[in-house]
């Protein structure tokens, strides 16, 4: 009879988020992975030591899976494309993976989680919004002040028509609300004396 294969924590991790973006996170359990894996509950136990710890391990791997390409397709853009490209990839994992999203972007960490790993952090002080401020300040030479108030209202109405998304289950096309998301950026930045052309939405939608 061969081995048993060794259950490391990324096939773990891996079976756990494929619970959580099928069924949301209410599935993710020690049986549930063990069942995924083919395998009894004591290695997903061990490797782990307690729910709490293995939902916070999955917090990481999901957003890392979701959002670890972002970086990539930002770079080499100028300031404003990087900008919507980020825009448009959030949205997207609201459409394409709701359970995912409400899990990492949505949801009180101290009820889906069993405590609060964020600290202080918040959805207005993330690093990508930070990088926004300083990449379009720097090239149309304007306070970082000023584009902070138009970047965060973008984020506000992003996130809040992404989480509209997540349980509109498609009856407006993802490619709909990321022309919304465009129209109100431009009319944000215009506020502040970025013009943006139609150009950049044809960029933009290619990149759908």
């Amino acid at each position: 009879m061969g081995r048993k294969a060794k259950i490391t924590k990324e096939m773990v991790l891996e079976a756990a988020y494929e619970l959580l973006d099928e069924s949301g996170i209410g599935a993710v359990g020690i049986k549930p992975i063990a069942a995924k894996l083919g395998c009894s509950t004591q290695p997903v136990s061990w490797l782990f030591g307690s729910m709490t710890e293995l939902k916070k391990e999955l917090y990481m791997y999901s957003a890392n899976k979701v959002f670890g390409g972002l970086p990539e397709a930002m770079q080499g853009k100028d300031a404003v494309d990087a900008f919507f490209v980020s825009g448009v990839w959030y949205i997207s994992i609201a459409c394409d993976h709701p359970n995912v999203f409400r899990f990492i972007n949505v949801d009180d960490p101290v009820t889906t989680i069993g405590e609060n790993i964020f600290g202080e952090r918040s959805i207005f002080t993330e690093q990508m919004n930070g990088m926004a401020v300083d990449m379009l300040a720097e090239q149309f030479k304007i306070s970082k002040e000023k584009v902070g108030e138009a970047v965060q209202n973008t984020v506000i109405y992003t996130h809040g028509l992404s989480v509209m998304m997540m349980w509109d289950s498609y009856r407006l096309s993802k490619e709909a609300a990321c022309r919304m998301i465009f129209d109100m950026g431009v009319k944000l930045m215009k506020d502040i004396g970025i013009e943006i052309k139609e150009k950049k939405w044809e960029d933009l939608a290619a990149f759908l």
